[in-house]
């Protein structure tokens, strides 16, 4: 591992890496019920999520999914924020902590997305950690404006891996804790990485704090370290994810009971951002084709709209006579170059008589999860299509999918307004 590791800070909110995002779904496959925030403490966080007082299993998927995409995602607080308030209203979640103030509220969304997405990174750097043999642990303080006088002190302290100092003060080490730890393979290295040689932990380092039960420094709950629990199970389930490409990752979906994968799958659609994420995608696909789209990023070249609901599954079985579920499951994929081709034959300009536009593949979500009716659109080139249509407000979608067994998905291969609702 280079020496450069990156900050807490860059792990988070903007480059999100596979051993975190391995961490946090290893937890989706246990989300435990709770009413308050300490009715999960310390490793029981390694090994499910909770939301304190989000009791319904419904509402708790919903949550998990949406905090799984802003971290996996790297997206920031305001759309978490939204999908959030969509949530609770959906739900009509009520008595949470933070609820009826503009302040109480904010408080609450920033702290469920912080703490986990701080402790996610700090997990998964663990598992890294461990798994590089590194000579020198060193505490880096996050650099808060308002730092903790003990944390502060512990900045630059170099400690060899096996260091019980790190069993109880990894950081995280309490709510809104944005220290961190990285490693090195020398003396010189570590010197280089912020560590301070001749910083050594004062005698009486691990007193308990009998406010807290808890180390000094330390806060009620927080006197574990992230991730070491299942570090090594962390490390095999981030080799088999593998390569996390902005989806919904097969690898960890197949590995829970099919009702959970399809309540997961069911709750990244609903969330509001999940819609304007089909709208931003088409609309950067329709203007890159007029030869314009003033953001020259590339633009993804598949999106993802998660798994195929086991019903539909035994549908479209039924439908074409195949056996799909041999082949594992499958998703839905937006492919960009499709994308284009619909711009291009039903889109503005084209001889349609209600044109699409990119603005109605935010409907692409609610379509695929509640069709009216999804039928047999044949076969070309060997491989099998499936139509599926909905009447959505006023306007009646029709998007043919085409299934292709090698990637394991149902791509986009046509979406047009087949008529009006009367």
């Amino acid at each position: 591992m280079a020496d450069d590791q990156p900050s807490a800070v860059d792990g988070v909110f903007a480059r999100p890496f596979t051993e975190q995002i391995a961490y946090f779904r290893r937890k989706l496959g246990n989300l435990v019920p709770t009413r308050f925030w300490d009715d999960m403490l310390a490793q029981a966080h390694d090994h499910g999520f909770m939301v304190a007082g989000a009791i319904k299993a419904d509402l708790l998927t919903d949550l998990a999914a949406a905090v799984d995409k802003a971290i996996s995602e790297g997206r920031g607080i305001e759309e978490f924020r939204r999908d959030f308030d969509a949530i609770v209203r959906r739900h009509g979640w009520n008595g949470w902590t933070g609820q009826g103030t503009v302040q109480g509220e904010a408080w609450r969304v920033k702290t469920i997305l912080r703490t986990n997405s701080y402790s996610s990174y700090a997990a998964g750097r663990y598992a890294q950690l461990k798994a590089s043999n590194f000579k020198w642990w060193i505490y880096r303080h996050g650099g808060s404006r308002e730092p903790r006088l003990q944390h502060l002190a512990w900045n630059g302290l170099m400690l060899p891996p096996d260091h019980p100092f790190w069993n109880t003060f990894y950081p995280p080490s309490d709510w809104g804790c944005s220290c961190y730890v990285v490693g090195a393979h020398s003396d010189a290295a570590a010197r280089r990485m912020g560590g301070k040689p001749d910083k050594q932990l004062p005698d009486g380092w691990d007193r308990i704090d009998p406010r807290t039960g808890a180390p000094f420094g330390v806060g009620r709950g927080w006197d574990y370290a992230p991730g070491a629990s299942v570090a090594d199970e962390v490390q095999a389930f981030a080799r088999k994810l593998n390569k996390w490409d902005n989806r919904i990752a097969t690898a960890f979906l197949e590995d829970l009971p099919s009702e959970r994968a399809d309540a997961l799958s069911a709750a990244y659609r609903d969330l509001s951002s999940t819609a304007d994420d089909m709208r931003r995608f088409a609309q950067r696909v329709f203007e890159r084709s007029e030869g314009g789209d003033e953001d020259r990023r590339p633009i993804p070249r598949v999106r993802t709209l998660g798994m195929l609901p086991s019903d539909q599954v035994r549908e479209i079985e039924r439908l074409l006579g195949s056996d799909l579920s041999s082949r594992g499951r499958f998703d839905f994929a937006l492919d960009a170059e499709l994308t284009a081709h619909i711009r291009n034959e039903h889109g503005p300009g084209s001889k349609d008589d209600t044109p699409i536009s990119a603005s109605d593949f935010a409907v692409l979500p609610a379509l695929v999860s509640d069709p009216d009716t999804i039928r047999s659109g044949g076969n070309s080139r060997g491989l099998d299509r499936v139509v599926y249509r909905k009447a959505i407000g006023s306007k009646i979608y029709e998007a043919v999918f085409e299934i292709r067994g090698g990637r394991r998905s149902l791509a986009l291969l046509s979406f047009y307004i087949a008529g009006k609702v009367r």
